[in-house]
């Protein structure tokens, strides 16, 4: 295998890494404990980097494959919906199961609309919006694991009176779902002759 050829598996490499963190992060974030915490913002912060460095490298490189735009996508959903399942067990005051329920329905839909328009020999196009929406997912995570860990230092009562007692989260979680729902609409109203 040329060196070319190695370094082209690099973006699904970052891919599987993702997955591979997942169950860390969801382990950690039952650990009640400034330690626990902390791994978990560690390592999902480590996904989250890995999420923007393979799409980069693929681009750059111009590694794309039919195995990388199948994972990649698979990994956001894995980390993203792992970790939302996850805060509605340890932090039920950030979430809801039916806000929840609707991510995942936005997922499974895109993608059965996506697989029905590559069987008509049509690509879907993909929206700026979407790409927005996974960050947008993964910041707010990010902040309510952030603030999880601040539960156990110092600055103990804002964390408490951010994570519970204030409409703060809840409200950033709300607004996290409309929009994930709205990327949904827009690929399922998109016009046939947007399809390239």
């Amino acid at each position: 295998m040329s060196q070319k050829t190695a370094f082209h598996h690099i973006p699904n490499l970052l891919t599987v890494v993702r997955i591979l963190l997942t169950p860390l992060v969801l382990l950690f974030l039952t650990v009640a404990t400034l330690a626990g915490q902390v791994s978990a913002v560690v390592c999902f912060m480590i996904a989250g980097i890995s999420d923007y460095y393979d799409g980069v490298l693929a681009r750059r490189m111009e590694a794309r494959s039919r195995l990388g735009q199948f994972l990649d996508p698979l990994a956001d959903k894995i980390l993203v919906l792992g970790t939302f399942v996850t805060l509605l067990v340890v932090e039920p005051a950030v979430a809801t199961w039916w806000g929840v329920g609707l991510i995942a329905l936005r997922d499974a839909v895109v993608t059965g609309v996506r697989s029905y328009a590559e069987s008509q020999g049509r690509t879907l196009k993909t929206f700026r919006a979407a790409k927005w929406k996974t960050l947008l997912q993964l910041f707010f995570l990010w902040i309510i694991m952030i603030l999880r860990a601040l539960e156990y230092t110092a600055a103990e009562s804002t964390a408490v009176w951010l994570l519970r007692e204030s409409v703060i989260a809840i409200g950033l979680f709300y607004a996290v779902v409309a929009f994930t729902v709205f990327t949904g609409a827009l690929y399922v109203l998109q016009p046939q002759d947007d399809a390239v």
